[in-house]
């Protein structure tokens, strides 16, 4: 499609596709996606790389036992390993997701690049553990390379057993999360005292809040960060929908709206990694292409915050 056109929406994109003959007819294109370098950023606390793309699954794998729902979320995984995925993000808060990934897991043999992410959302010390337990076992790990305090509850009591579970091995990284600005004033209370490993929050172009002290403290604490909403609970894609994808986003490898919105997030030096959320393989396709190519620069990333503010 040429760039001066409005490009559809993903909806639009997806309504000729079914889900399966859409991954089939993306097998060559994931061949080449294999012999390109994926964009990485180093996990400050140990150097280690990590691909800026990974994925979310908040809502889009809780499908709980339903055979063609699983099916298609399988699909979705396949096409993200497929693409160099590495990262997955999870809850036990989003109810049958945990074990929809574990189920997709078990069934995909290139997973070698698998970031195993997921979350305590409980209060208590013994709940906690019954709770990270039984994420471990859902999931069909050893162990989770990140173990997250989900929205700070019972942060104190966690954060005990986190440093106690890193020191002896049973997690490789400890973070705290928050998806809701009124808790920002308390998590950079708790980032200047604890050396939590990565920190998660919510970020995009329409959402630039955390760039006023959580990123920078980020930066001076050295911290990974991950980025959660990054399309605004799919907000974004409705304020751009019918409208043109600039020409000039060409110049930093960006070919469709997800890709736009993403590569203005990664190419924040403070930030690690985007995690979107999706239950559509050629969204999901989409997004991973934003972790290939170049990056917009610091002058145009205003340049597309100036677009974006202007449609």
């Amino acid at each position: 499609m040429k760039q001066n056109h409005p490009m559809p929406s993903r909806r639009a994109f997806l309504q000729g596709l079914g889900a399966l003959g859409t991954a089939l007819s993306l097998k060559p294109y994931a061949a080449s996606a294999a012999t390109r370098p994926a964009i990485k950023k180093t996990i400050p606390a140990t150097g280690e790389r990590l691909p800026v793309i990974g994925m979310g699954s908040w809502k889009t794998f809780d499908v709980g036992d339903n055979p063609a729902a699983r099916a298609v979320r399988l699909q979705v995984l396949q096409a993200f390993f497929d693409h160099g995925g590495a990262l997955i993000d999870s809850s036990p808060m989003y109810g049958s997701s945990e074990a929809v990934i574990g189920y997709g897991l078990k069934r995909i043999k290139n997973k070698d690049t698998l970031f195993a992410a997921t979350k305590v959302w409980t209060i208590g010390r013994q709940r906690g553990l019954r709770q990270m337990a039984a994420s471990r076992r859902l999931w069909g790990v050893d162990r989770f390379d990140l173990m997250q305090i989900h929205n700070m509850l019972d942060w104190r009591t966690h954060w005990e057993t986190l440093k106690a579970w890193k020191a002896e091995g049973r997690v490789r990284y400890t973070g705290i999360t928050t998806s809701h600005g009124r808790r920002h004033r308390k998590l950079e209370q708790v980032l200047m005292k604890e050396p939590f490993d990565f920190v998660q929050f919510t970020y995009n172009i329409a959402d630039r809040e955390a760039e006023r002290r959580l990123l920078p403290l980020a930066a001076e604490r050295g911290l990974a960060v991950l980025i959660n909403r990054p399309f605004r609970r799919g907000a974004l894609f409705r304020r751009v929908q019918g409208k043109p994808l600039p020409n000039w986003a060409r110049e930093f490898d960006c070919e469709n709206w997800a890709q736009f919105f993403l590569k203005f997030i990664v190419s924040h030096p403070a930030v690690t990694c985007a995690i979107p959320a999706t239950s559509k393989v050629p969204h999901m396709v989409e997004n991973m292409g934003a972790g290939f190519g170049r990056l917009p620069d610091a002058k145009t990333r205003q340049r597309m915050i100036r677009y974006f503010e202007s449609l």
